[in-house]
């Protein structure tokens, strides 16, 4: 893969200074050169020291645009290095620049093109005050120096560069992790409401059917019918009140039912007409044993999910609930009810509380079973590890 190179970066007030700094030191440079040759006794014929001074002024002049094309300007002031002293501040920088901004390659060559171009001028005009020797060896250190110094600036630039991508990406990342976390909890919000409302609202729809339809009923039955209809009335207002008081907060969560909780859906269940049996070996709604609060919270959204169902699919229809298990290994939950005597209204549902109850279980690393039983009934399985 052929070497990159970089953009020339857009002009600032910072780089201006920076390229005028460095033009001031060529020029000082060159002076100084000058002010040798002005005296000692000049080595070069006039019209070659003439070209010297003038390709001097000509190269700190083109530094300023050194960004622009470093390759360019250093393999020339490089090359002119051959027969002028005073240019050789200039093709310093310009080498420094390459080193900054170019290839490996074309650090390396613009290099090679300095060092030759100035040893060969010192072969044909020697310096008659310094032994050879050290002339060539204060070239090569040179051009290392200023090549490291090119290469450490240049590494550290690309370090800040990767530093700063990265704290983006990362500040990026944070705020999609905390998107997605909002809108989890979101969901979970709204899966908690479709649980505690669906039920309020089954239990308001049988009792407000019965009142609709036993027009002859005894009014203490219809008194204890209007009863039930203004307490869950009440219970799932307060119910939406509490969820949009979570909606509006920037950090909140629903008050969570657990396994304790099931007796009182049950006794609702009851009060709303249907016949519910309880068989709990395990001991969890008695609170004979604990589980994990996330465990009983999807045992108790199961079974408020399966008891909705079962008034809204199969009314008048018995229910049965088994709770089995142990700590270290699993519980079980299974509600089944009886065929419905009568065929409901709107027996059709859209499935949206199996599927959030799938979700649940599945976050949870159990399973969740559902389907007819050889009877004509409905059943509903839940397996939940039990850690202790």
């Amino acid at each position: 893969m052929p070497p990159t190179t970089d953009p020339p970066p857009t002009p600032t007030l910072r780089t201006r200074l920076t390229d005028t700094t460095l033009i001031a030191i060529a020029l000082a440079l060159a002076l100084i050169s000058l002010q040798i040759q002005t005296n000692e006794t000049p080595q070069l014929p006039t019209p070659l020291l003439t070209a010297d001074r003038a390709t001097g002024l000509l190269g700190c002049i083109a530094l300023w645009w050194r960004r622009k094309y470093p390759v360019q300007i250093g393999l020339a002031l490089a090359a002119t290095s051959v027969y002028s002293e005073t240019v050789t501040g200039a093709a310093i920088v310009a080498l420094f620049t390459v080193t900054l901004h170019s290839s490996i390659r074309a650090t390396t060559t613009v290099c090679a093109i300095s060092i030759t171009a100035l040893t060969t001028y010192q072969l044909i005009w020697p310096d008659q005050t310094t032994p050879p020797l050290t002339v060539f060896v204060i070239i090569a250190l040179g051009h290392a120096a200023t090549v490291a110094w090119g290469l450490t600036i240049r590494n550290r630039r690309a370090l800040v560069t990767s530093l700063r991508e990265r704290a983006a990406a990362a500040e990026r990342e944070a705020h999609l992790r905390a998107e997605r976390s909002e809108r989890e909890a979101r969901q979970t919000i709204a899966r908690e409401m479709h649980d505690v409302l669906g039920h309020r609202l089954s239990l308001l729809s049988v009792h407000a059917g019965a009142l609709a339809y036993a027009r002859t009923a005894p009014p203490d039955d219809v008194g204890r019918a209007a009863e039930v209809v203004r307490e869950n009335a009440h219970r799932a207002l307060q119910d939406l009140r509490d969820v949009i008081g979570v909606l509006r907060a920037p950090v909140g969560e629903l008050p969570m039912p657990g396994a304790t909780d099931v007796l009182e859906l049950i006794e609702e269940a009851r009060t709303a007409g249907t016949e519910v049996t309880l068989q709990d070996d395990a001991g969890l709604t008695t609170g004979e044993r604990t589980i994990p609060d996330v465990q009983g919270r999807t045992l108790y959204r199961m079974l408020q999910e399966s008891l909705t169902n079962a008034r809204k699919h199969a009314p008048g229809a018995p229910v049965a609930v088994q709770i089995t298990g142990r700590p270290d290994d699993v519980v079980v939950a299974e509600v089944v009810n009886a065929p419905a005597p009568t065929k409901p209204k709107h027996p059709q549902g859209s499935g949206a509380g199996l599927q959030g109850l799938q979700e649940r279980t599945r976050l949870v690393n159990g399973t969740l079973d559902h389907g007819p039983t050889d009877q004509g009934g409905w059943r509903v399985r839940l397996r939940l590890p039990w850690p202790s």
